[in-house]
């Protein structure tokens, strides 16, 4: 193989098609005594069309011939968003400075730019054609006396009398059917299979999940498609075997013998019964042929003849009208001869392309979650109105969250309700006012959130959670707290004792109103309750589900690790030991309603459909999904939140402060260090209190110095953020103590401050996250954000004094959750080092190289959140190159780890919706740069030639569909928006781009015709990939130059390639005939030849010659290769005839050339497949159905029709030449395949025996294949092409061509015609 594809070694190097083309023909000629291959140069079409343009547009069916107007556009779509309006704040792009955050806001904010192909429906295969259906209409059965006759005296009791009924039913195992799985490893699924009679008589096998028939069905069987049935218990046990006619199986197996001997016996019966009713029905017809023929002997002339002879002109016109009317009926209803074909029949219309969609927001399992009621033990009437009755003597406040029990981590943020009824929520009025900012009393003037009063916001008790992964360990926790009073086992004590709840409720109550009125800003633990979420893993709600009891929470398990570990032990209630508070909580969990209304995102922005009023209104809560990459999705709106959970203080040692025990900690966020920075209102309040606030209180346990902190606060970050932005934690000893006494000296003494902490958000321009351990301060000097780090604290001359030696005695940890922020270091740093490019700075060489390189290392997590916005910085980056190839290559590799990465995790589809969505060729900066397409092509190309990485390309040849997209949208969009789609085609390119993508052809033949076995998927992507480019070129470029591409591709196959390399080629030429304007450019038009030229040959247009293949270039090149195949083994034979019967079942039904005007133009390109027919008439009809028919050269035509047989002879007439040596013509020549390529050369018909032997022994193919017999599948199909031709062309070409023919040829034609008709079904 390596002497006969030398020739292939040469291709990566620059060279022209003739040396291409030279190459091919010494590599064949090196094994095998041929002649060179005789390629057919394509015309040039865009020459051609303007020299016949008159003949062209004076053409009454120049529709086949000219591409439409307005073929290509481009539509910007409105990005369609759930929201009310735009989660991108209307300033944010102003006030944004970071080229990372610019980029991410554009994205977020702009429209889709769709290229839109007018005519794209009709580029794929049949199937995809506009049409809503290609199963015919139900043909009504002829029901004559005779057969009504003979059901009447059948007898009844037999199987096959059963009509309309169910014959038998029961479980079978049915083989899961791919033609990727060997016979042996088919998968057998469990059906419920009911065989049943219809009122046609035949029978139907219907498969169903179970009994009920009422369901859909899972498949079916005809059996008048089976010819038998056997066991084959090598298969399974107990299995058989349905086979069909078109030697297609269907594998069963019954669960028993018994059951299997049943079903066979059954089945048998069925089958015979068919078998007999057909060989009837042949045996009739043929009878009826006979008589028909005996009673008409001697009347040879038709009744239109006969008038002709009379002088009667009433009669002759009657004559002429009758025989007009005969005509018209017969065609008066009559189906589409492909709607019969067994493929059309057994269509499934769904899912043959997937729709690429617009990226859109993660759509997880949501529901909301309904918060009603909250009681405990101890009530009393606070209110002076009945109406509010009985209720808790205290405000207790719930935070939601869920939990997930075998991922081991919290998935949502805090979900937190006040459900306390007005009366309670009073008690802590005096203390909320003084906390809330810019409120003085009742503010006349409401603020508005997106147009919403703030204060419907208060109260929500609706909240929607969603749920990436759903499973039964998930777990809605809902902790309560309650305003600090003293230690958890204090304030529990009064719910869990049964003596006389009223006066204990009275007097608690009294407690707490002093309490509220002196430390209602502070919270502490009290208890906490959970409940499943999830009955199975599919996402089903455990809607009847209710709360555990309301256990004690320990003060030493506060930490969401321990109530993981809480979680484990309620889900063994039989060793728990916790304690129980009775309560009674009723919160419901339900699907989210189809009419759901008022609902708000979690950064508080309106969601569609949103109503007027206030009532119920809910809030998305945000699902903290794992960072693993198939849980990521690509980010579509603006989100930029930041979570701060304050873990744990250790002050157990410290010796500054008397006392530190009931200490809080309050988060604030700030943007300066100086001494008078205030800090931002940025942080979301708790309910009851305004959305956004300045600070955050965690709860407080009394009487420790080491507590531990479960809370989460949550902070809305700017867009901008620079070093000054900082974390500012301060501690403060909250003094419990309650005295009635008290003076209001003592009373401002409620909180003392005992230490501060603080840390910077930016840590080397990206947001620092996860765990950090913070030293603890007592004092806050000016500027103390320079004490960041060990070295400067020891160093630093300012008045900072640290606590316990400035040990990290405080945790934390971070979480970010935003859409413009990345906490990647590689993505970070060349976004940076792109930012200064532009913004002036000089380029240093080799550095943005470095920075490319070094994505290769970026998370993959981010890469796919991130997606959209960093493919678009590398395709600008591509095409703002200067003259550093170096650049654009390891640019065009990073897209290419990208693109392998998204691959590999299954995510795809993302970068076909970036492809057809978001992706857009920008305009250069300088003018001497190339285009987005000019350069990724000579990238490309760089890549396939270089040897040493073989790794990449193959990655380049395994996903080149993406780099072939992109370069076909680029060049859309240069031709739509700088206006060259009106320019001449020739003109609208420059020659560099040419040279670039022949250069580009060139390096990508070798890889598969040589390394086709090395790489077998990656050849036959790539493969398909530039099929389905150079079918759009041929919509944008030079079409003549887009044939030669062609043909030189075509060019690197050779007649020895092994089949899959034939399956590369038909597949490749199967996906350039589906250009949706394929007629179109294979101008089905006359070509005028010179007078002598057109004397000797005026059919020279329907002979596969080589003016025949250069004017009509696709069909031309699809009928030679098929020819070809014909001679070649069954997988092979296959392929072509597959291949050509579904273009012309596209041809049939496409609904824009439906005139008979128009499918009589398209089928006379194909009239030079009656000649590949004659020329394989042996193989077709068979020895056993030939034999020789003496013509004794009649005197004239006449007398050759004269001597017809009769009909029931047509069977036994042979062509007078061996169609392996060559077959007769319509111009009286003979076909000899004298190539490699099989091209097909016209020679006088005086060609001997000897000369035919020759040949046969030359050609690369055996003896047997050239002359075995071709299976009822291909004589079908290739039939029915051939019937479609003749039915479809015009009557004046069918004559004109027959006319040429000789009295053998002519009788060899109507052996094909009678041999369809005898084709079984």
């Amino acid at each position: 193989m390596s002497e006969v594809r030398k020739f292939t070694k040469r291709l990566s190097k620059p060279g022209t098609a003739a040396e291409l083309r030279q190459s091919v023909s010494e590599a064949v000629r090196s094994s095998f005594v041929l002649e060179k291959t005789k390629v057919v140069e394509p015309l040039d079409y865009e020459n051609v069309i303007l020299q016949r343009r008159v003949q062209i547009y004076s053409d009454p069916l120049r529709d086949l011939l000219i591409f439409p107007i307005e073929d290509v556009s481009i539509s910007i779509i409105g990005r369609q968003r759930r929201t009310v309006q735009s989660t991108v704040p209307e300033d944010a792009l102003k006030k944004a400075q970071s080229l990372f955050v610019k980029e991410c806001i554009k994205t977020y904010s702009s429209d889709w730019y769709v290229v839109n192909y007018k005519y794209e429906e009709y580029s794929g295969d049949f199937r995809m054609l506009p049409c809503k259906s290609f199963r015919p209409d139900k043909i009504p059965s002829h029901v004559f006396e005779i057969d009504e006759d003979f059901e009447k005296d059948e007898d009844s009791s037999s199987l096959c009398s059963q009509k309309g009924g169910v014959i038998k039913q029961g479980w079978l195992h049915k083989a899961n059917i791919n033609s990727t799985i060997t016979v042996t490893m088919k998968v057998f699924k469990r059906r419920y299979f009911y065989l049943s009679q219809l009122t046609d008589g035949s029978y139907i096998l219907n498969s169903y999940k179970d009994e009920k028939i009422s369901k859909e069905s899972k498949g079916c069987i005809f059996l008048d498609a089976c010819n038998d049935v056997v066991q084959c218990p090598k298969m399974r046990r107990y299995a058989f075997e349905l086979k069909t006619i078109d030697k297609y199986s269907h594998y069963l197996a019954a669960e028993t013998e018994q059951e299997m001997e049943e079903w066979l016996v059954t089945l048998r019966k069925i089958i015979q019964s068919n078998t007999e009713s057909l060989v009837q029905e042949k045996k009739d017809a043929v009878e009826s042929v006979q008589d028909d023929e005996s009673s008409t002997q001697g009347k040879s002339e038709n009744i239109l003849e006969s008038l002709e002879r009379s002088m009667h002109p009433e009669l002759m016109k009657y004559g002429r009208e009758t025989d007009q009317l005969n005509k018209l009926s017969r065609n008066d209803g009559r189906q589409n001869i492909f709607s019969f074909d067994p493929e059309v029949q057994r269509l499934d219309f769904s899912g043959i392309e997937p729709d690429v969609k617009p990226f859109e927001e993660k759509c997880s399992r949501r529901f909301v979650v309904c918060c009603q009621d909250f009681s405990l033990n101890l009530l009393a009437q606070l209110s002076d109105t009945a109406e509010e009755g009985p209720t808790n003597v205290e405000p207790f406040f719930l935070s939601l969250a869920l939990f997930d029990l075998k991922n081991n981590c919290k998935i949502s943020a805090d979900f937190h309700v006040d459900l306390n009824p007005p009366s309670v929520r009073d008690m802590l009025l005096d203390n909320s006012e003084p906390r809330t900012e810019g409120t003085q009393g009742h503010c006349p003037v409401q603020s508005l959130v997106h147009g919403i009063p703030e204060s419907c916001l208060r109260y929500i008790k609706w909240g929607v959670f969603s749920v990436t992964n759903p499973h039964t360990e998930i777990f809605l926790v809902a902790r309560v707290e309650k305003v600090l009073q003293g230690s958890i086992a204090h304030c529990v004590e009064p719910y869990m004792k049964n003596s006389d709840p009223g006066k204990t409720a009275q007097k608690v109550h009294k407690v707490a109103k002093q309490v509220c009125s002196r430390l209602g800003q502070y919270r502490m633990p009290f208890g906490w309750a959970a409940r499943p979420v999830f009955k199975d893993s599919q996402g089903t709600l455990d809607a009847n589900g209710k709360f555990s009891p309301l256990y004690k929470q320990d003060s030493g398990k506060l930490s969401n690790e321990d109530m993981l570990k809480l979680l484990a032990e309620y889900k063994k209630p039989e060793k728990t030991k916790l304690q129980v508070i009775p309560a009674q909580l009723n919160i419901v969990i339900k699907d989210i309603p189809l009419d759901f209304t008022n609902c708000f995102t979690a950064s508080f922005i309106p969601i569609k459909p949103f109503g007027k009023g206030c009532e119920d209104i809910a809030v998305e809560v945000e699902e903290l999904v794992p960072e693993v990459a198939k849980y990521c999705y690509p980010f579509t709106v603006y989100k930029n939140h930041l979570y701060v959970y304050p873990l744990h203080l250790k002050y157990e040692n410290q010796k500054v402060f008397a006392k530190a025990r009931n200490i809080a900690v309050c988060l604030e966020f700030r943007d300066s260090d100086e001494v008078d920075a205030k800090p931002l209102k940025c942080i979301y309040g708790k309910p009851g209190g305004p959305l956004l606030t300045t600070n955050a209180y965690a709860a407080v346990l009394h009487h420790n110095q080491s507590p531990e902190f479960y809370d989460e606060i949550k902070i809305e970050l700017p867009i901008h953020l620079h070093q000054k932005h900082h974390l500012l934690f301060t501690f403060y000893h909250v003094s419990c103590e309650i005295s009635t006494k008290a003076t209001s000296k003592k009373q401002d003494t409620v909180e003392t401050q005992v230490g501060y902490a603080w840390v910077p958000l930016l840590k080397d321009g990206r947001i620092a996250t996860l765990e950090r351990h913070l030293p603890v301060s007592s004092n806050l000097p000016p500027g103390y954000l320079g004490l960041g780090d060990t070295e400067s604290r020891k160093q630093s001359s300012m008045d900072a004094k640290w606590v316990d030696g400035a040990k990290p005695l405080f945790k934390i940890r971070i979480h970010l959750d935003s859409t413009i922020y990345t906490q990647d270091m590689h993505l970070h740093k060349f976004f940076h080092y792109c930012q200064l490019v532009q913004a002036g700075a000089k380029e240093v060489p080799g550095e943005l190289v470095k920075y490319l390189k070094c994505l290769h290392a970026m998370e993959i997590q981010v890469m796919i959140q991130f997606l959209p916005v960093i493919l678009m910085q590398l395709f600008r980056v591509l095409t703002n190159v200067t003259q550093e190839d170096e650049v654009a290559v390891n640019c065009t590799m990073v897209l290419l780890h990208i693109v392998s990465t998204c691959h590999e995790e299954g995510l795809d589809h993302y970068l076909r919706s970036f492809i057809k969505y978001v992706f857009r060729a920008e305009k250069p900066s300088a003018k001497q740069v190339k285009m987005t397409h000019e350069i990724l092509v000579l990238s490309m190309a760089t890549i396939l030639k270089q040897s040493a990485d073989f790794l990449a390309i193959n990655k380049l040849l395994k996903y080149s569909w993406f780099f072939f997209e992109a370069l076909a949208k680029s060049m859309a969009m240069y031709l739509l928006e700088e206006n060259k789609i009106k320019l001449p085609r020739g003109q609208r390119f420059p020659e560099s781009y040419q040279h670039a993508l022949h250069s580009l052809l060139l390096a990508i033949i070798p890889h598969v015709t040589i390394r086709y076995n090395e790489i077998p998927e990656e050849s036959r992507n790539v493969n398909f990939s530039l099929a389905n480019f150079l079918k759009r070129c041929l919509t944008f470029m030079d079409r003549g130059f887009v044939f030669n591409l062609i043909n030189d591709y075509i060019s690197g196959f050779s007649p020895k390639d092994p089949k899959l390399l034939v399956e590369y080629k038909f597949e490749f030429l199967q996906t350039v005939c589906n250009h949706e304007h394929y007629i179109p450019l294979n101008l089905p038009m006359t070509f005028s030849k010179p007078k002598l030229q057109r004397v000797q040959d005026i059919n020279l247009e329907y002979s596969l010659t080589d003016e025949y293949c250069r004017h009509h270039f696709l069909v031309g090149m699809l009928l030679r290769e098929a020819s070809i195949a014909l001679q070649d083994n069954y997988d092979i034979r296959y392929t072509a005839i597959s291949v050509l019967k579904n273009l012309l079942i596209k041809h049939a039904f496409d609904n824009r050339y439906q005139h008979k005007n128009q499918q009589a133009k398209i089928a006379q390109l194909y009239l030079p497949l009656f000649g590949v027919l004659l020329e394989n008439l042996q193989r077709v009809a068979g020895h056993e159905a030939l034999t020789s028919c003496p013509v004794s050269s009649p005197a004239s035509r006449d007398e050759f029709i004269c001597s017809f047989p009769s009909p029931s002879s047509r069977s036994s007439l042979i062509a007078d030449k061996d169609p392996a040596c060559g077959a007769a013509l319509p111009n009286g020549h003979a076909i000899k395949r004298e190539d490699s390529k099989g091209s097909l050369n016209l020679e006088g018909a005086t060609s001997s025996l000897d000369q035919c032997e020759n040949i046969r022994r030359s050609s690369m193919r055996s003896s047997v294949s050239h002359c075995s017999r071709l299976d009822q599948f291909e004589i079908r199909t290739l039939l029915m092409c051939y019937l479609y031709i003749v039915k479809m062309i015009s009557e004046d070409t069918l004559l004109a061509y027959w006319n040429k023919f000789s009295p053998q040829e002519l009788i060899n034609v109507l052996v094909l015609l009678d041999k369809f008709g005898g084709t079984d079904g």
